[in-house]
């Protein structure tokens, strides 16, 4: 059992790395902005779908890239718009974007709900100059790591900016925001336009990782970002030197180890969505009881 969970720790390392870019915009909305978005599971397999269908059509995977992370910024444009503009809740904001980038996504894929990237095509980890300079065994995890290391210091700088404490006071304190003359609305649409970004852009990289696009890929995305977020949040709680990004990077891998181990333990495969619903309901009510246990104090 060990010698297995020993066996998958780089290609473990190497998923928990990419689903943290899944992490980072649940960060947004769940941490910052309070916003139970659920068009992540709409736009993590809309990225898929784009980056897949362009490599498929000869474009390079950066390009590909590029205009899936677009594409999901502009899901995430809609669901903000639904509902600073139409007054729509935030849930149902979510599940009407997320049902329409059902059949949206299909469209682009050309109603093929499986898609495959042959060998011979060239994606971000293989045919490459890049990828080819590197060792084959650590070339995905160097790649996704400074993707992810990136990514990291830019939303680091970001939230460091005006914009990023206007966006925090969105989800803390609404009216700070109009106190500062600034429209609370657009600074909602702004956190969903950036947190669908970097969720398609997740999406985006897990099918170049993987060579295949599958229709059914997001779901149950937004459960597991989040496990990685609160995952991550409880562990450096205390830790007031660790940002949040960094906690949340190492909640996404720590949840892939968990899920790992659990394979390993001998879980089937068709299991893991029970075991992620475990393993969340688990992480929430772990969340919940310091929160108590100071409110009975």
């Amino acid at each position: 059992m060990l010698s297995s969970f020993v066996a998958t720790l780089p290609s473990t390392l190497e998923q928990g790395l990419i689903y943290a870019v899944l992490a980072l915009g649940l960060m947004l909305t769940y941490a910052i902005l309070d916003f139970p978005d659920l068009t992540v599971d709409g736009s993590f397999p809309l990225g898929g779908a784009v980056s897949t269908s362009l490599i498929l059509a000869g474009w390079g995977p950066l390009p590909a890239l590029l205009a899936a992370t677009l594409l999901g910024a502009l899901a995430g444009l809609c669901t903000g718009l639904i509902h600073v503009k139409l007054k729509v809740r935030a849930l149902f904001s979510g599940i009407i974007m997320m049902t329409a980038l059902y059949s949206i996504n299909l469209r682009i894929t050309g109603g093929l709900s499986l898609l495959s990237i042959p060998r011979s095509q060239t994606t971000l980890f293989r045919n490459n100059p890049l990828a080819d300079f590197l060792p084959v065994d650590l070339r995905v995890l160097v790649i996704v790591f400074s993707i992810i290391l990136l990514l990291k210091l830019l939303l680091d700088g970001f939230l460091s900016t005006r914009a990023g404490y206007l966006l925090r006071a969105a989800g803390d304190n609404e009216t700070v925001v109009t106190s500062l003359a600034r429209d609370k609305g657009n600074v909602k649409i702004a956190g969903l336009v950036l947190a669908n970004a970097l969720v398609a852009l997740s999406g985006a990289i897990l099918c170049q990782q993987q060579r295949m696009f599958e229709i059914s890929m997001g779901t149950g995305a937004m459960v597991l970002g989040l496990a990685s977020v609160i995952i991550g949040i409880n562990l450096f709680r205390k830790l007031e030197l660790v940002r949040t990004t960094t906690a949340v990077i190492i909640g996404a891998i720590v949840y892939k180890l968990c899920v790992a181990f659990a394979i390993s333990c001998g879980l089937s495969p068709m299991d893991m969505k029970l075991v992620t619903a475990a393993l969340f309901l688990t992480i929430l009510a772990l969340g919940a009881r310091p929160r108590k246990e100071k409110a009975n104090a």
